[in-house]
C-alpha cells in the first residue's frame, strides 16, 4: 500500500505543470455547468483539481491514502483517506456526475474493477475523466525521475502500467462504458492520454 499521496512530500516544476495541464483538460470537459456531485479518485494530498472545481460543485469527494483537510471548503467537499480500491466499492450507486481518474490508473493491480465501480457510481448521462501515462511517456517520466531527480522518485515507481489507446478503451469498454460514448485523445506533448467515458443516459443518448 501506498504510504504517501501526491504532493504531500511537495512538487518539482514537472508536476506542476502536469498537474496544471490535466487541470486545464478537466475544465475545458466541465465547462461552467453548476451543481456538480463529483468523485476525484486518488485526489492527491492537496485535492488540487477537486478544489479547482469547488465553483461547480454541490458535493465535492476527494479519496487518497493521505490528505489535507486543512482547507476551508468543508462544507461541498469530504477529502477521505483510504485506497482508491477500498472506498470506490463503499460508494452510492448513480450518484456522481463527474468522477476523475487523474494520474491513478497506471498505479492500480486491477484497473478494471475500479473501472466498473467507477461506471456504476456515475449518474445516467455522467462521464469518467481518465488520464495515463503513454508508452513514450514511460521514457521522459522513468528519465526525469530516476535520472534527473526532477519527478517524483516514488511515483514512477510505483506504475505498473502505461497505456496506448488499444490498452485503455477495451479496458473502458468491459468495465460497461459503450463504444459510441468512448473518447480518447492524446496530450501533454504525446506523454499522456486522456479519455472521457459518458454513462448512457436514461434516454439512451451521448451525454
Amino acid at each position: 500500500m501506498r504510504q504517501h499521496a501526491f504532493g504531500e512530500q511537495g512538487t518539482t516544476i514537472i508536476d506542476r505543470l502536469g498537474v496544471y495541464l490535466s487541470r486545464r483538460a478537466i475544465l475545458r470537459q466541465v465547462g461552467r455547468r453548476p451543481g456538480l456531485r463529483v468523485l476525484d479518485l486518488g485526489c492527491g494530498y492537496h485535492a488540487a483539481h477537486l478544489r479547482a472545481l469547488l465553483p461547480f460543485l454541490a458535493e465535492g469527494v476527494g479519496v487518497d491514502v493521505r490528505v489535507d483537510q486543512s482547507g476551508n471548503d468543508a462544507e461541498r467537499i469530504q477529502l477521505v483517506e483510504s485506497t482508491v480500491e477500498a472506498a470506490v466499492c463503499q460508494l452510492e450507486s448513480n450518484h456522481f456526475d463527474l468522477v476523475l481518474l487523474i494520474s491513478v490508473l497506471e498505479h492500480l493491480w486491477d484497473p478494471e474493477h475500479v473501472l466498473r465501480e467507477c461506471q456504476r457510481v456515475l449518474l445516467a448521462g455522467g462521464a469518467l475523466l481518465v488520464n495515463v501515462p503513454t508508452w513514450c511517456g514511460k521514457i521522459f517520466l522513468e528519465f526525469s525521475a530516476f535520472r534527473l531527480h526532477t519527478s517524483p522518485y516514488e511515483e514512477m515507481d510505483d506504475h505498473k502500467m502505461y497505456y496506448g489507446k488499444r490498452d485503455l478503451w477495451p479496458l473502458l469498454v468491459r468495465a460497461g462504458f459503450k463504444p459510441s460514448r468512448i473518447q480518447l485523445r492524446y496530450h501533454k506533448f504525446g506523454l499522456n492520454l486522456f479519455a472521457r467515458a459518458a454513462k448512457e443516459g436514461t434516454d439512451g443518448k451521448r451525454a
